[in-house]
């Protein structure tokens, strides 16, 4: 399945109903909210012992997908031009991969 079929598959259960606002409130609230459960899940790992539930951390991260998909979807981007735009951004932020230095001195920043 390529990103632009998983945003066509997971709009099928994207409520009809909403306005146009209201998907992208929801969307954007449903990555802050998922993205909350996501760190809780390390929280729970990293500063109380548990150990890392790494199907619950899953399950989260595809939660977080789907209000991805939503947001993008209002928007009329399709996911795969919000990644290829990203990975754009990286490779001039970081031309020859990650460094510390340039991540204090982003040239984005200038």
């Amino acid at each position: 399945m390529t990103i632009n079929e998983y945003q066509k598959l997971a709009m099928t259960t994207l409520n009809k109903e909403l306005s146009e606002k209201d998907v992208l409130i929801n969307g954007v609230m449903g990555l802050c909210g998922e993205s909350g459960e996501a760190i809780d899940i390390v929280k729970k790992h990293l500063a109380q012992g548990h150990e890392l539930d790494k199907s619950h951390l899953l399950e989260e991260l595809g939660d977080i997908a789907w209000y991805l998909a939503e947001t993008a979807t209002v928007l009329g981007v399709d996911l795969e031009d919000i990644l290829i735009a990203n990975i754009e951004k990286l490779k001039k932020r970081y031309p020859q991969g990650f460094d510390t230095e340039m991540s204090i001195r982003r040239g984005d920043e200038l």
